[in-house]
């Protein structure tokens, strides 16, 4: 049915690779940017949630234009490398301005811009490895391996830029303001060496009997396949629930448990760590059941454990750090099965319509993302309208607004993940018909280079 090898594990971690300073953005830009701009910046917690919201939403505009760019282009190098390799240098001034020269006394309109131009580089960045991802390993069960190691090297990304402040402040080499520069640096010299890496190491076949599909009627018309409307449902949802806890994790720790930054950091890391270990499982369970099954599992899954873990009272640390790592054995499911069932949705499009819509449909993707992330910070509104602060003592915010804090960072995410298990129901692309389609594509590629 398929004559494309299967990938060496070698291979797939050189590819995976920049997985690690762009999971470090991934994590920063809905966990560490929002509270430290407003905590050690000392903007408004309304004003960067307005501004965080309003660049998201233009960012949303990128990614269509940007599908749309990378699937029309034809370069010796491939479609996808030439994309990440020219989000590098955006990337790396952006982690510059936004992490290390970031001060004290620097208003909206500097965190606007700068981050406006960050979202641009983390767009072309990620979009260009999802789409490379997919052509990488076109086999319905070889891309749940291929996405999994992407997963797997993206939480190794995350617990390394999360442990950077925490040595900082724990080695007493500085404030966690500190840490936070130290989380700039490390994705500055990181980023151009795992692209390098990946760019020698990983090939980037070809689709050889693909056009070009026709821009934005083309983009508009994949929210009528039931399985592209079905995917997004669920990616919006699981998008929402983990931007609210990231947003939202410090305070809650801080304010409900009564733990400081460094106790929650180690939390994260946790939680995040459990995500590696728990991600070969996922991936097995996926080449048994089915993704649509194990994504529907994992959720309901994560819903219980997240809300379990949060409800565990404050003041043992050991007892809330094993909860912790519990809740994150599901963190990883979603991320990478999402985006290799969106690769098998391309193939059924490319089946059905003879385009290729690989990079446009992972950009339709990218857009629910943000989307999750934009909705994910209406919370902060929430909290500056009950009172909240976070430079104040739990006792100074009050009863109310500690109340509503618990609220939207347990009871909300828990409803969101248990809503993406439903959202799967009737999923049309099974194994089995995504086979049927691999087979017809293959005849269809011999006819047209016979």
């Amino acid at each position: 049915m398929s004559t494309s090898p299967r990938r060496s594990n070698a291979v797939l971690a050189a590819f995976s690779g920049p997985c690690l300073p762009l999971a470090a953005f991934g994590v920063a830009l809905p966990v560490t940017l929002p509270e430290f701009y407003a905590t050690h910046i000392g903007l408004e917690l309304g004003m960067v949630a307005a501004v965080f919201m309003a660049v998201r939403l233009i960012d949303i505009g990128f990614d269509p234009f940007i599908g749309w760019a990378m699937d029309r282009t034809r370069t010796p190098m491939g479609r996808y490398r030439p994309w990440m390799l020219a989000s590098a240098p955006i990337l790396m001034i952006a982690a510059l301005m936004m992490f290390v020269m970031a001060k004290p006394g620097d208003g909206p309109v500097y965190l606007f811009g700068w981050l406006l131009f960050l979202y641009l580089g983390f767009s072309m960045g990620t979009l260009g490895q999802m789409g490379w991802a997919a052509v990488l390993a076109p086999e319905y069960n070889q891309r749940s391996r291929v996405y999994g190691w992407w997963q797997v090297f993206n939480i190794i990304g995350v617990i390394l830029i999360l442990v950077l402040p925490t040595i900082v402040v724990r080695g007493g080499f500085g404030t966690y303001a500190d840490g936070v520069k130290w989380m700039g640096w490390g994705i500055i010299v990181a980023l151009p060496v795992t692209l390098a890496i990946a760019y020698f190491a990983a090939p980037e076949p070809p689709l050889a009997s693909a056009k070009p599909h026709g821009g934005i009627r083309t983009w508009l018309g994949l929210f009528k396949l039931k399985t592209v409307r079905k995917l997004l449902l669920a990616d919006l949802l699981l998008g929402i629930a983990p931007g609210i806890t990231g947003s939202m994790v410090f305070f809650f720790f801080g304010q409900v448990k009564g733990y400081d930054h460094a106790s929650a950091s180690i939390f994260m890391l946790l939680y995040f760590m459990a995500g590696l270990v728990g991600a070969p499982f996922w991936a097995w369970l996926a080449t048994r059941i089915g993704k649509h099954k194990t994504l529907a599992v994992s959720s309901i899954v994560f819903a219980v454990f997240y809300g379990l873990a949060c409800l565990v009272p404050g003041g043992n640390f050991a007892i809330t750090a094993a909860a912790m790592f519990m809740a994150g054995l599901p963190y990883a499911a979603a991320l990478f099965l999402l985006r290799a069932m969106m690769a098998d949705a391309g193939d059924e499009v490319r089946h059905e319509t003879g385009e290729d819509l690989t990079a446009l449909m992972f950009s339709i993707l990218a857009v629910t993302t943000k989307m999750g992330h934009v909705f994910a910070l209406i919370p902060y509104a929430i909290l500056q309208v009950v009172g909240f602060k976070p430079q104040q003592t739990p006792a100074e915010n009050g009863e109310f607004a500690i109340l509503m804090l618990q609220i939207l960072f347990i009871a909300v995410p828990a409803l969101l993940m248990a809503a993406a298990a439903i959202a799967m129901r009737n999923y049309p692309l099974t194994g089995t018909r995504h086979d049927e389609i691999r087979a017809a594509l293959a005849l269809r590629d011999a006819g047209t280079t016979a």
